[in-house]
């Protein structure tokens, strides 16, 4: 296990109860932004992210049925946030952690997981993500006693702990008025489980988006339109309502627009979850803007989509998740032109 003396300790307790914002984004209706960087909100390179929370279920999940042995070494391949929060957490907790990721990763992902004290081992992005899942696999194969893989992709726990927390906050929340949910797929843990919870509560419409080129820049989704491509068990495309899907240059183009829209505007929040209003002030912005990460530009994309449509009016209320801030991308290919 690794020196807990030596790995920082990040706060769980901010896990959850993430604030709820609202969002002029030029739609019908009112859109509400849920702002998961407030997760672990104090860790660096840009706080958490909605993966934060599955971090947590799914190490919650093992250590409670005893699957993690506690000299076990956790693996898991993944582009960046989940392997980020899982070495938060559980080398916080004294596991030893090795993550796989493609070599295009975020600097500020990659910053975060070192930091943590994890291994890193990269793999060529040119290769798809399916060589990433191969490496990890490889390792395993090589030391089965050793390691311990969450596996994000068919971990139950990852749509489970969004059905029982997501859901249910946004249900809260709004009141019970939400009519759409709107969340893209990586694992589709998020879109499914919160999909599933508020369906369970009401008459809620679930709307999945995916990126719409095989080669894509929106970090954290995963192509699955056409092709051999792995398809997640935790993404139940039956709990949708609808599918979108989004062009990388719209989603930036989005997340621009929202960095533009806020740059001399107060942000409105609706709802401060778990925390005060200042903490909620202290974390809104980078440097004074307003900037998220390009899956969330995505998801208001989406939400554009859906009004061209025609699927939304005055009376709809839609919830589009903010999944990570902007700061954790500042080495990526189009960063400038997106502050620009």
């Amino acid at each position: 296990m690794t020196d807990e003396a030596s790995s920082p300790v990040y706060d769980e307790s901010t896990i959850f109860e993430t604030p709820l914002l609202e969002l002029d984004v030029d739609v019908p209706g009112t859109v509400y932004g849920k702002a998961e960087w407030y997760n672990l909100y104090s860790a660096p390179h840009g706080g958490g992210s909605v993966k934060s929370r599955i971090a947590k279920g799914m190490l919650d999940g093992a250590e409670r049925r005893g699957d993690l042995e506690p000299d076990a070494t956790i693996i898991e391949p993944t582009s960046g946030n989940t392997g980020s929060e899982l070495a938060r957490l559980a080398t916080a907790r004294g596991y030893d952690v090795e993550i796989v990721l493609p070599d295009n990763a975020s600097g500020g992902k990659i910053d975060a997981i070192r930091d943590a004290g994890a291994t890193l081992h990269f793999v060529d992005a040119d290769r798809g993500y399916d060589a990433v899942i191969d490496r990890c696999e490889e390792r395993i194969a090589a030391d089965p006693d050793g390691y311990y893989r969450p596996n994000q992709y068919e971990n139950p726990d990852n749509p489970g702990t969004h059905e029982r927390t997501t859901a249910a906050e946004l249900y809260e929340q709004t009141d019970g008025e939400i009519t759409h949910f709107v969340a893209g797929a990586g694992t589709g843990g998020t879109v499914t489980g919160t999909g599933r919870g508020l369906h369970d509560r009401g008459d809620v419409t679930v709307v999945g988006f995916e990126p719409a080129e095989a080669l894509h820049a929106i970090d954290g989704l995963k192509y699955l339109k056409t092709g051999d491509h792995y398809h997640p068990e935790t993404y139940d495309e039956s709990v949708l309502d609808h599918k979108e899907y989004v062009s990388t240059q719209r989603a930036y183009d989005r997340a621009r627009a929202l960095r533009n829209r806020y740059q001399d505007t107060d942000i409105r929040v609706h709802d401060t979850g778990q925390h005060d209003r200042k903490t909620v002030t202290d974390h809104l912005r980078v440097d004074g803007q307003f900037v998220v990460g390009t899956s969330s530009g995505a998801g208001i994309q989406a939400v554009h989509q859906l009004a061209d449509a025609g699927a939304l009016d005055e009376t709809s209320v839609i919830a589009v998740m903010l999944y990570d801030r902007g700061d954790k991308y500042a080495d990526i290919p189009l960063w400038e032109s997106y502050l620009s």
